[in-house]
């Protein structure tokens, strides 16, 4: 009997999990997660204006048992692909173990790496995102207990996971102090290292939003040194914070670069084939893949389908899934007015043609914030296998 191994429980590792366990018999499916559940990303944001709540987008993985699918709590410290193996500390029963596997699936998502910006390992603690559930939380705390003072928001070079999150912050915030009535005690900056606020598509519109809302945009600049109230650009211009929600660079855990598979990000042989050059049974998806496309949850689930195939094709299945690399895609941009009741933008991106095909709606509309909504939970509900109270 086959073993399929799949590091990481998110979008990407269900997709691949999910799709295999239809599709294949006679086959053992692990997925070994860090966490006991799961903590969706694209409505995060909405957390700090708490037009979000906690159990509509944490997923627990007990219902996916149900499938045939074996979760297993624990840290990777180690593959060995030469060997076939995983090493992990299994958190559950805080053991140490090994996990032979017949195909590996990497899917671990990437790690946030500050190190290379001065004073980041000494004032880490100042920075505050909308990236995971404790940073998420502390900036919301700040931005609605503050009273005066800059917000700075960063964004690294691309590609980085979810590529309109920083301008998300940047309007929610708005949003929040316009509705505490303190708005025009603040100032607020998005330094982006791009030349453009990403997704390119809807530069154009959020420059004109920011305008509108007062926030200021300083585009290349990479951020390379981080103070107690302060931050330091590549150029050498200083920026005094009073809120700081930084965004670091991505990139791999490390035992992916360790086992030679590509850093900052896993080689693969092609966005179709995501086997990796070196090895015909280790395959990659999502965020931590080296793909020329966005880093978010629809290419994380497209490409779990495309590994499903290439794992389906060499089991000797004819039958594959349908799947392509284009997408429908929605960005908070807050409420100008500030009430707490958020507008997004729409935009399209057809991967499938080179160049890639684009187009927006430049009409930002509440409804797009509400679809936003379905598009997530439909998947949610799908790959852990039920629906959040709401």
């Amino acid at each position: 009997m086959k073993n399929i191994v799949i590091i990481g429980g998110g979008i990407g590792g269900m997709g691949v999990a999910t799709t295999l366990a239809q599709k294949l018999k006679n086959v053992n499916i692990t997925v070994i997660n860090k966490e006991a559940f799961y903590f969706a990303g694209p409505s995060r944001p909405l957390l700090l204006t708490n037009e979000q709540k906690y159990r509509r987008i944490i997923r627990g993985y007990e219902e996916v048992g149900k499938l045939g699918i074996n979760v297993v709590v624990g840290n990777v410290y180690k593959i060995d692909p030469d060997n076939r193996k995983v090493y992990l500390s299994d958190t559950t029963f805080n053991t140490q173990k090994e996990i032979s596997y017949d195909y590996l699936v990497l899917s671990p998502g990437i790690v946030f790496d500050g190190s290379k910006i001065s004073g980041y390992d000494k004032f880490w603690w100042k920075n505050a995102t909308v990236y995971d559930p404790g940073r998420v939380n502390v900036l919301k705390e700040r931005l609605w207990t503050a009273e005066k003072g800059t917000v700075i928001i960063y964004a690294p070079k691309a590609p980085y996971r979810c590529a309109p999150a920083p301008t998300e912050t940047a309007m929610l915030a708005h949003t929040i102090l316009s509705y505490r009535g303190v708005r025009d005690k603040f100032k607020i900056i998005h330094i982006d290292a791009n030349d453009k606020t990403q997704p390119p598509v809807i530069a154009d519109i959020v420059k004109q939003i920011y305008e509108k809302a007062g926030i200021e945009l300083v585009t290349n600049q990479e951020i390379t040194e981080i103070g107690e109230n302060y931050v330091v650009t590549k150029s050498g211009e200083k920026y005094n914070y009073d809120i700081l929600a930084m965004l670091e660079p991505n990139r791999v855990p490390k035992f992916i670069e360790e086992a030679g598979l590509g850093a900052p990000f896993a080689d693969v042989r092609s966005p179709q084939d995501l086997r990796t050059p070196k090895y015909d049974d280790i395959l990659v998806v999502g965020d931590a893949a080296k793909l020329p496309f966005p880093k978010n949850q629809e290419i994380a689930f497209e490409s779990s389908q495309f590994a499903a195939n290439k794992i389906l094709e060499m089991e000797g299945v004819s039958e594959k899934v349908p799947v392509q690399y284009a997408f429908v895609g929605w960005a908070y941009v807050g409420n100008l007015e500030g009430k707490l009741d958020t507008y997004s933008l729409q935009f399209q991106l057809d991967l499938t043609k080179q160049p890639p095909a684009a187009a927006k709606d430049p009409v930002m509309k509440r409804d797009y914030t509400l679809q936003k909504d379905n598009w997530e939970q439909a998947y949610l509900n799908k790959l852990f296998n039920y629906k959040a109270i709401e």
